[in-house]
């Protein structure tokens, strides 16, 4: 059999990853869609080897308001999937069906995924599959994709429609003036579909919605234009409302009359009904930003103090162990002295420096995960817009902002979400004040040297100064540059579920994973380079005192201009330029500088730092320009160089603004 292609379609929160999981395993890799920055995940199906399975965006339409929807329905049409499988959350089944009418118009051969259904059940509820499949024309296979139950059904209806194509059957659910309009369109652009991907009904229906792209693909005639506006205007007439709103309403009503006759709904689900007793208390006006607050306080206390704490020591002890055997073994085998160097001082110091953290970044995602696949995130979204509001935002930017507590990069792509370019550029820049979670080692290693009593509470307040500085920074910009007012925040809060172990585990492998692939990547080159560059002069004679080394020479010309925040020490300036290529090179550069083992380091960097000039430092290091990783992102997303270095100019002066009131305001307060 040929290579089969498969799309996967469905609402957010629908259980489309877990879906997507259990059908591919660990048989999958990420990337973009072409010409845009919305990521894909393929697979391949464990069950059926020949078949890729493209996990499309979550989506609520096809209208073309987010890059999201312009990819899917782009995906479908152009790259012609042999089978979507749209997955339908049972729960909801009235909003989900919504798509499922869209996805329908496109012509694709399509089997539905009724998933949670062991919910439905569970309640009470249920739902006549079988009559439901027959009104919509498409097979319908029940399955719970957190409990594996439905999947074999599942594909084995994927395998029956790819050996035996259906013929599509046209389910006409419009009538009335809609009905008139669209039918009427159609004979207007029968021929220009002719030399289109798209299915005639489907290019009428985008018409009648005022659809931009469809009209540019067409290529309609100015006339053509005119006849089609009057159809719609006297639509519009008509039924006293826009043409949005008219289509809407003919779905929903189609929506409303087979729920009517297939579905009952004696009560609520139980997850829906716990949400409800718990969305009282989590989405309360006022409690619900404090209780979050608490609730981070009390992750950041168990990871860094109670079980990260403990397992990076047990790690640290490890890989000192590991690095005094081999110490013994190349002193045995005598080899050169700067040969030894470079291996402990420089690779061995640089690279277990970082790798010590790996503890804290695992169990720190294992708890963010936690939190996100509850579906409380959506709820802290939420409550967030007020608040987001105030600073020329709305709650969709809290999403992209979320995801910069990870990493930058895929929180600057995330902007591509957001359909106000005045909301997307203004998200850019805040987003990277959000704390990365390659900046974690640096906290680490700050609070363990200076402040290991009280690590919870530091790190707390250097994640709210990132905050605090973007909610600063909004204000400023939003009577500035970014003048006017964000877009309207629709969106629909999942029921609260118990998160799959699979997919915690899986997030906590992804991380894991990055975080090695940098240590022994980009911080394994820079610790090398760092080692050269201070180990020898500009004459290339090899050095004992790295006070008069080439990296000494250029940092100390940068490191006057730190003095002013309490650190001029030439190895604090080098290890902040590192950390323009990643973020944790600064933790491997000054364990570099120092020359010491992980053990020895916090006594180390007493001799750079004070505690407050040590604060001042963890503060800058928050705020001041991100990777190159990240710049590269922000370039790409922008579009323009200039905005580009005005973005990273603006975020390292705040950085270095920030550090100054700090070090200042505690040096005039004795501190």
């Amino acid at each position: 059999m040929n290579q089969v292609l498969l799309a996967l379609a469905g609402n957010q929160n629908s259980g489309k990853t877990t879906l997507f999981n259990v059908l591919t395993g660990s048989n999958q890799h990420v990337g973009n869609f072409p010409g845009v920055t919305v990521e894909k995940k393929v697979g391949q199906l464990k069950a059926f080897p020949q078949a890729s399975l493209v996990d499309l965006p979550g989506i609520y339409s096809l209208s073309p308001y987010t890059s999201e929807e312009v990819v899917t329905r782009d995906f479908i049409l152009h790259k012609h999937p042999q089978v979507i499988i749209n997955i339908v959350d049972a729960t909801n089944i009235e909003r989900n069906l919504y798509l499922t009418l869209q996805l329908m118009e496109l012509q694709v051969p399509m089997v539905m995924a009724l998933n949670m259904m062991d919910e439905v059940v569970a309640s009470g509820n249920s739902i006549k599959v079988k009559e439901l499949s027959e009104q919509l024309g498409i097979p319908i296979v029940p399955i719970s994709a957190a409990r594996k139950q439905g999947i074999n059904e599942l594909i084995r209806e994927v395998k029956r429609i790819v050996k035996h194509p259906p013929t599509m059957r046209h389910v006409d659910f419009c009538k009335g003036e809609v009905h008139r309009a669209i039918h009427a369109i159609a004979h207007i652009i029968e021929d220009h579909v002719k030399d289109s991907v798209y299915p005639l009904r489907f290019a009428a229906t985008k018409l009648v919605e005022g659809d931009e792209m469809m009209r540019e693909t067409l290529k309609l005639h100015d006339d053509d234009l005119h006849i089609i506006e009057d159809i719609v205007k006297s639509m519009e007439h008509a039924l006293g409302t826009d043409r949005e709103a008219a289509l809407a309403d003919m779905r929903y009503s189609y929506i409303e009359q087979i729920c009517h006759d297939n579905v009952c709904k004696v009560q609520e689900t139980l997850p829906q009904q716990r949400s409800e007793k718990m969305d009282r208390w989590l989405t309360h006006r006022y409690l619900g930003i404090p209780i979050f607050v608490m609730i981070m306080l009390f992750v950041f206390y168990l990871t860094f103090n109670v079980l990260g704490g403990t397992l990076q020591a047990w790690l640290e002890a490890g890989i000192d162990a590991l690095v005094a055997q081999l110490s013994q073994v190349l002193m045995h085998w005598e080899i050169s002295e700067w040969l030894y160097a470079l291996i402990i001082d420089g690779i061995c110091v640089g690279v277990g420096s970082v790798l010590s953290f790996l503890p804290i970044i695992v169990i720190l995602f294992f708890f963010l995960s936690l939190l996100e696949d509850s579906g409380y995130m959506a709820r802290v979204a939420f409550v967030s817009d007020q608040l987001l509001r105030k600073i020329g935002l709305s709650g969709r930017s809290f999403v992209p902002m979320l995801i910069g507590f990870g990493c930058s990069v895929p929180a600057i792509m995330a902007t591509r979400t957001l359909s106000s370019d005045r909301d997307r550029k203004m998200t850019i820049l805040l987003t990277p004040f959000m704390s990365c979670s390659a900046k974690l080692p640096i906290y680490g290693m700050i609070s363990a040297a200076f402040f290991p009593e009280h690590s919870a509470l530091i790190l707390i307040s250097v994640y709210l100064i990132g905050i605090v500085t973007a909610i600063l920074s909004g204000l400023l910009l939003k009577r500035t540059v970014f003048q006017g007012d964000s877009v309207p925040f629709v969106m629909e809060l999942p029921a609260y579920r118990i998160p799959a172990a699979r997919s915690v585990l899986l997030h906590m492998w992804e991380k894991a994973k990055d975080f090695l692939h940098r240590a022994f990547t980009v911080i394994f080159v820079a610790s090398i380079l760092i080692w050269f560059l201070q180990s020898f002069d500009w004459h290339l004679n090899y050095l004992s005192d790295s006070s008069q080394s080439i990296l000494a020479s250029l940092g100390s010309a940068l490191a006057q201009l730190f003095a002013p925040l309490g650190f001029c020490d030439w190895r604090a300036a080098t290890a902040l330029v590192s950390g323009i290529s990643a973020k944790e090179s600064v933790v491997s550069t000054l364990s570099v500088l120092v020359g010491t083992s992980e053990a020895h380091l916090s006594s180390s960097l007493q001799t750079i730092f004070t505690p407050l000039s040590a604060y001042a430092f963890l503060a800058f290091t928050v705020l001041y320009m991100p990777c190159v990783a990240a710049f590269a992102a922000t370039k790409r997303e922008l579009g323009s160089w200039k905005e580009a270095l005005l973005t990273i100019g603006y975020q390292t002066l705040a950085a270095y603004i920030v550090g100054l009131l700090i070090y200042q305001i505690g040096s005039l307060m004795g501190l």
